[in-house]
């Protein structure tokens, strides 16, 4: 199967409106990583059609962007500005259904609802995505993914 190349800007507000400690159940945060293994690449692009939304995944962050706005200019690049990022606290687990931590940072007021949302909304994205990958012949086929993520500077 063809492959193709998809390169995406984001840019990260340089200064979080909020952060906050909390955990990632642990079957979103499996799910996550096993997507991530899976394509094979630094990041995965997760979809999350029903609130117009896109998770960006990698392996220390996931961050998200709304697909239907936020869009910004800087020094002639433009991009999506991240809205909300889970930032994982590291360490280890001493079991695979533990909850992992994270921190919760926001990039814009009043996103609290949204992050619950996203928290039931990437769990039924990852997994429409895993198995649209168990029905693919021959595996994973997506495309290989490039992003950059610039410090925006707010006015």
């Amino acid at each position: 199967m063809a492959s193709y190349r998809t390169r995406e800007t984001f840019f990260r507000p340089d200064e979080p409106f909020a952060r906050e400690q909390s955990a990632l159940p642990a079957d979103i945060h499996n799910g996550l990583q096993l997507l991530l293994a899976r394509e094979g690449g630094a990041c995965v692009f997760l979809p999350i059609r029903s609130m117009q939304y896109q998770a960006v995944i990698d392996r220390e962050e996931v961050v998200f962007v709304d697909a239907a706005g936020g869009y910004a200019h800087q020094d002639g690049e433009g991009g999506r500005l991240i809205r909300i990022a889970w930032r994982t606290a590291g360490g280890s687990r001493d079991s695979l259904t533990e909850p992992v931590p994270c921190e919760i940072i926001y990039y814009f007021p009043d996103l609290k609802e949204i992050q619950w949302r996203l928290v039931g909304e990437t769990r039924a994205a990852f997994r429409l995505m895993l198995d649209r990958q168990r029905g693919r012949p021959g595996g994973p086929s997506a495309p290989t993914i490039e992003r950059r993520i610039i410090p925006f500077r707010r006015r």
